[in-house]
């Protein structure tokens, strides 16, 4: 007879053979207007089909932006304040290419939406949604992140990859040290010490990735760092350091997607998603 505790081993070994795949939605879509093809539905759903057979995943869940984030508008008010700087600089035929590249967009989140779960909320960005997803299915599911933002990186774990459209490499627990210089638990001290240009988010004047190993191999995380100071020292770039500690803790906020998901996504948009995803998963078990 099976034991009850055989029984709860042989239902996680079922669940980790079902993958699933998360899709950074408006990333992905990008590959597209690169190319300058605005009528991409079509090839964008059998992009998504394709992946989800390429990565054995029986499930997909699509996450889409709708805005900047306002948790971390709120925090940093510069937040990625130079991309709309960058739209302003469009031409006319350059602005009405985009609105036709949005429609497009638009238009296949509507049909990915009649097959897929596509979670999206007003001022949350996909980041936080493919956090919190990573956050609450990863231990029993082996999931497949889709997206070229090395951000998602920071959800790499066991039984979480990502695979990037524009480079056609995939980062996994196995493969990190190809990818960057520091170890994986180190990768968001490192990006707190660092900032984040993409995102217009400040690191430590004078803190490259050079000195920020050098400061992490020292002394720890970026938390220790900050405990550290003021450090004393003639070089500048400490100094600077000591000037700007602060900036470390508010870095952890804005960057640091697994702990922070949950305020950046909001109590009522997470029930939502429980119950969407809850209710995909138990559908595909049928």
């Amino acid at each position: 007879m099976t034991s009850f505790s055989e029984m709860i081993e042989n239902d996680l070994s079922e669940l980790l053979e079902d993958n699933i795949l998360v899709v950074d939605a408006f990333n992905l879509a990008f590959r597209w207007k690169h190319m300058k093809k605005l009528d991409f539905e079509y090839d964008y759903i059998r992009t998504v089909e394709s992946l989800a057979k390429s990565y054995e995943c029986s499930k997909v869940i699509i996450t889409a932006d709708k805005g900047s984030s306002r948790y971390r508008k709120d925090i940093l008010p510069e937040y990625k304040a130079h991309r709309k700087e960058a739209y302003a600089d469009q031409t006319e035929r350059e602005k009405a290419e985009f609105e036709q590249f949005i429609a497009e967009y638009e238009t296949t989140l509507k049909s990915l939406s009649l097959k897929y779960p596509v979670l999206r909320y007003s001022g949350v960005e996909a980041d936080d949604i493919a956090a919190y997803i990573v956050k609450q299915y990863r231990d029993q599911y082996n999931i497949w992140l889709v997206s070229s933002d090395r951000d998602w990186d920071l959800l790499i774990h066991e039984n979480v990859s990502r695979f990037s459209y524009v480079t056609r490499k995939e980062t996994t627990v196995f493969n990190w040290e190809e990818h960057y210089s520091v170890p994986m638990d180190e990768y968001i001290s490192y990006k707190c010490l660092t900032g984040d240009k993409g995102d217009n988010v400040p690191g430590i004047p004078g803190v490259g990735p050079v000195k920020a190993k050098e400061l992490l191999d020292t002394y720890g995380t970026a938390f220790d760092v900050y405990s550290a100071c003021p450090i004393e020292s003639k070089y500048k770039y400490i100094q600077s350091l000591n000037e700007n500690s602060e900036q470390l803790l508010i870095n952890y906020q804005l960057m640091d997607l697994e702990t922070y998901c949950e305020d950046a996504i909001g109590i009522e948009n997470i029930e939502d998603i429980d119950t969407s995803i809850s209710e995909y998963l138990n559908e595909s078990r049928l």
